[in-house]
């Protein structure tokens, strides 16, 4: 199972809006198959690794283990329940259910009536963890919600009297370089007015390859200039606003209540199926999330340097976190258990 959560994280970023699945063939304690969901519309990791046992008949005494659910539905692809009876595998190992209504225990239902041994639960948490955005987005509808922002030793985000365009540079190079990483494992990225005006970033993935987030823009009087980066028609931008502006072929304007303005954003983005959010907001914007529960992790990088004055941080209680360090800086991950 450690190994099929291995060959699941190779799919990060790249299997939205299905999850990240990866699954391991053994027969007599050897491995002999494995594979992993690459991208929507492809194979499912089961099919890859039956596909790849150079020798089917050893499928009939073998143990087929996978972190998630074999589907029983036919999506975009046939289910992989059906394939898995098709080569008579005799046992199956789960790491936890699908909470999909289309397949929720109905592809161990099906295995388990065509007379397969399929035990699940195994290693269950860390399965569970893996599909993290996955399972938010179906039990809480509503997008993966990730914060981040950047701090001084001090504790400042930014200096009070930052010129537009001039945004003050808190982290080292390995560690901008991480962020962009980041941004294109997760559906979506989102930032508000203050940030877009006084930093003009592109909050795009420039450094690493990989997919580009939907960028969001929160602007509600339409203050914002066109000519700013995010307006660049490089990549798909949505802008929530209360006023009216015509659609361009790559931006989209959306009027929403700004008085409900959390509960619209995460409401439009479970209808159009985005199942993750990077905010980089300033801090306004992140404290507001903050401030109504709504987010599942912190990711706060610390920088070696002090400012003596500026705009705060934004404040978070947070009892599980996880620390690591990125040459000079320290980057802190809180989770809202």
């Amino acid at each position: 199972m450690k190994r099929c959560l291995e060959l699941a994280a190779m799919g990060l970023g790249k299997t939205y809006p299905n999850p990240m699945v990866g699954s391991v063939i053994v027969h007599r304690d050897v491995i002999i198959g494995e594979g992993w969901h690459e991208k929507a519309g492809c194979p499912h990791a089961e099919v890859h690794a039956i596909s790849s046992v150079k020798n089917k008949s050893l499928l009939e005494e073998s143990t087929l283990y996978v972190n998630l659910e074999p589907c029983a539905h036919y999506g975009k692809t046939p289910p992989c329940a059906g394939l898995i009876i098709k080569h008579k595998i005799p046992n199956v190992v789960v790491g936890c259910v699908d909470p999909f209504s289309e397949v929720s225990g109905k592809g161990i239902e099906l295995m388990r009536s065509a007379g397969i041994c399929v035990k699940v639960g195994v290693m269950e948490q860390e399965c569970e963890d893996s599909h993290k955005r996955f399972f938010t987005f179906h039990k809480k509808q509503r997008p993966y919600i990730i914060l981040k922002w950047a701090e001084t030793k001090d504790g400042f985000i930014a200096p009070i009297n930052q010129m537009p365009g001039k945004p003050l540079w808190i982290t080292n190079s390995e560690s901008k370089k991480r962020v962009h990483k980041w941004r294109t494992e997760e559906a979506s990225i989102l930032a508000g007015t203050t940030t877009i005006e006084m930093d003009n970033p592109e909050l795009t993935a420039r450094l690493c390859e990989g997919n580009q987030p939907l960028r969001l823009i929160l602007d509600r009087s339409l203050r914002l200039s066109t000519e700013l980066n995010v307006f660049d028609d490089s990549t798909k931008t949505l802008v929530f606003t209360t006023k009216y502006r015509k659609d361009t072929d790559v931006t989209e304007y959306i009027k929403i209540n700004f008085d409900f303005l959390h509960q619209e954003i995460v409401k439009e983005l479970f209808e159009r199926n985005i199942q993750s959010i990077l905010i980089e907001g300033g801090r306004e914007t992140l404290q507001s999330f903050i401030d109504i529960d709504l987010w599942d992790e912190a990711r706060v990088f610390i920088g070696c340097e002090k400012i003596c004055k500026g705009i705060t941080a934004p404040l978070l209680n947070s009892s599980k976190k996880s620390v690591d360090s990125f040459s000079t800086d320290q980057l802190i991950v809180h989770y809202n258990v």
